[in-house]
This record gives C-alpha cells, sequence and structure tokens, in this order.
C-alpha cells in the first residue's frame, strides 16, 4: 500500500526516527556530562560572571545570573574566598575576583612568554648536542616540562611534554630551586625523599651541598638519579626581575654520554640560558 493511503502510520514511523535521533545525541553527550562535575562548573560560571563594567557583583545578582539558589552562590563564594580567588567588599559586602587568580593569570603569562622567547634557541642548542632538549618551569615544589625538543639520534629519550618531576633528584629542578628562598628550599627537601633510581640522593644534608654546588658553578648535573639510564645537565633562565622562571636542560643515554661528555655541554647551555633571559629583560651575563 502507498504511504499517502497510511497518513497515521507514516507519522508514527517519523516520530520513531526522531526519537531514536535524539537517543543517539544523548548517549554522545552523556559521557562529558557525567564527567563534569557540577559544583566546579558553577564556581567556574561565578568566576567568569565579573568583567570590567561589574567588578563587584552581590549574592543576590550572582545568583541570578548563574540561575542557582542564593545560598549554593554564598557557599561557594566562601570557599572561593578562602582560596584567594575572590575578595569581598567589607563595607558593600559584594565580591570581586581575588589576587590568586592574578597569581595564576602570572604564572600563566610567565610560561606563555618563556616558552615563546625561547623556541628558536632550544632548536639551535638541540642542533649543537644532538641531544634531547627540555624545558621546565617551577610548579609548587616540582618542575613541570612546558617545551621537549627530542634528539634526533636512532638512541634518544622520550619526550615528556607535560610531565611534573620532582626537583630534589632533577637536573632541571635543581637548575630553578637552587636559586629560590631558603624556606622553598626547605619545602623542597622536606622528608621523606622518595629514592626514584639506585642513584637517587636522598640524604638532606648531601642535597643541600649539591644546591650550593649549582649555584658555584651555574648549571646542574643529574646522573640517572630521576630515571634510570638517563643523565641531564641543566642551567637557569632569569626573567628582568633576576628571580629564575625557568631552566633548560639537555638530556641522552647513559650508554651514549658520560658525565664528562654531558658536562662538556656546560658551554654551549649557558649560552643559550644567557639569550634566553636577556630576551626576558635580564642584564647580566652568566659565567662558569
Amino acid at each position: 500500500m502507498d504511504d499517502h493511503l497510511l497518513p497515521g502510520k507514516k507519522r508514527k514511523t517519523q516520530a520513531m526516527n526522531a526519537s531514536v535521533k535524539e537517543m543517539t545525541r544523548a548517549k554522545k553527550t552523556a559521557p562529558a556530562k557525567r564527567n563534569r562535575l557540577s559544583s566546579v562548573t558553577t564556581a567556574i560560571r561565578l568566576l567568569k560572571a565579573f568583567s570590567e563594567d561589574e567588578v563587584e557583583i552581590g549574592v543576590s545578582a550572582l545568583a541570578q545570573k548563574l540561575k542557582v539558589a542564593k545560598s549554593t552562590v554564598h557557599r561557594l563564594a566562601v570557599t572561593l574566598v578562602a582560596e584567594g580567588l575572590l575578595e569581598q567588599n567589607p563595607e558593600t559586602e559584594r565580591y570581586r575576583l581575588g589576587i590568586g587568580l592574578f597569581g595564576l593569570g602570572t604564572l600563566v603569562r610567565r610560561r606563555m612568554d618563556l616558552s615563546n622567547e625561547a623556541r628558536p634557541y632550544l632548536f639551535d642548542l638541540r642542533k649543537h648536542t644532538g641531544e634531547t632538549i627540555i624545558l621546565g618551569i617551577p610548579s609548587d615544589t616540582e618542575v613541570m616540562h612546558v617545551y621537549d625538543l627530542e634528539s634526533p639520534q636512532a638512541l634518544g629519550i622520550k619526550s615528556d611534554l607535560g610531565a611534573r618531576k620532582p626537583a630534589y633528584c632533577t637536573a632541571v629542578g635543581r637548575a630553578i630551586f637552587a636559586f629560590a628562598p631558603e624556606e622553598m628550599i626547605d619545602r623542597v627537601l622536606t622528608p621523606p625523599l622518595t629514592k626514584r633510581t639506585a642513584h637517587t640522593i636522598t640524604d638532606v644534608a648531601r642535597l643541600r651541598e649539591v644546591f650550593a654546588e649549582v649555584r658555584q658553578r651555574g648549571f646542574a648535573v643529574e646522573d640517572e638519579e630521576s630515571e634510570p639510564g638517563i643523565r641531564v645537565i641543566a642551567a637557569p633562565v632569569r626573567d628582568s626581575s633576576g628571580s629564575v622562571v625557568g631552566a633548560v636542560g639537555v638530556a641522552g643515554p647513559s650508554q651514549r654520554l658520560s658525565l664528562d661528555a654531558v658536562e662538556s655541554f656546560a658551554r654551549p647551555l649557558l649560552d643559550t640560558v644567557a639569550t634566553i633571559s636577556s630576551r626576558l629583560g635580564y642584564g647580566a651575563v652568566y659565567r662558569r
């Protein structure tokens, strides 16, 4: 029979097809929704509610903007104030973005500036050494790799972009934190320190001597202390204020690189970090 003779059946079939399509879309989006925490999403939306036109906003206005209960906004605001991400004006009781967000934004800006300025010189250093080049920045008491250039050689080490590693047993970490204030060094060297390999130094007194050697020589060396079979030499990068904002490392397999071979990279490495530092506004010259 022709479809036009069964309009009811046709409409039913179309409705079923539409329902199947809707269920398919729901299945595709469901995992993403399940993996999201509603409270975190609301907190982020709360922070994004502020603008140049609305620097300070009260609880009622925030609740209206976010379409949530005032009690929910109040609880989130109190938590964000405690974490430094919001501040409350004691006179108006309205909320404004906190200085903690400025600190986080500064870290992002610093990372972006450092990566952008360092990139061409990291390529030059890899060409000169033939080994993997690492750019790391401090992340609390650890270091995070924000740029890695793998060695072109057949025998090399795998790129670890985005990885966080302990500062006490890595050349990049030592090159950064050896120049940190004493209280930060104390945090980095707070026991217990994990022995990641057979060569890892965990004695705090010895590590303090290692940090002092880094300050004296201007670079740090890692001899299979973080990962078995890997040696690294690293030197600090400074910004316009003279603060150490990161470190560049040259890394390679220990079966190809002896300690002497690793330290032979010190001169080109120091020249590289001196150039990058000058690009960031640091005027001093690194010397061995």
